[in-house]
């Protein structure tokens, strides 16, 4: 290979070179670029965003006050059935009692 041919094969790879390095800027800038129209839109998007957040923490924060206001009304239906059925027991328990005296007062007389 003689210096001609050389230098032109060196010509050659440089402008390839170039060429790939401005190619590969265009499309990395093409994917990356944000317009001013583009900004405000963003700009809004994470507003938008921000108070959809709120929104979801305040519904978060509600649904937990709901759900222990409703394990404690639960919790105290469930000692009232007890307590209800306690004194049925007892109730049915009495009236046993009374038949059976009531029984053993007309069996005497």
């Amino acid at each position: 290979m003689n210096r001609t041919e050389f230098i032109i094969v060196t010509a050659i790879i440089l402008l390839l070179a170039f060429a790939l390095g401005w190619f590969a800027y265009w499309l990395v800038h093409r994917f990356t670029r944000v317009a001013g129209g583009d900004m405000a839109e963003m700009d809004q998007l994470a507003q938008s965003l921000h108070e959809a957040e709120e929104v979801r923490d305040q519904a978060i924060l509600y649904l937990e006050q709901r759900e222990a206001e409703l394990t404690n009304q639960i919790s105290q239906t469930e000692a009232e059935l007890r307590a209800a059925m306690e004194g049925l027991r007892d109730a049915r328990h009495e009236a046993e009692e009374m038949r059976a005296y009531i029984e053993r007062m007309h069996a005497n007389s």
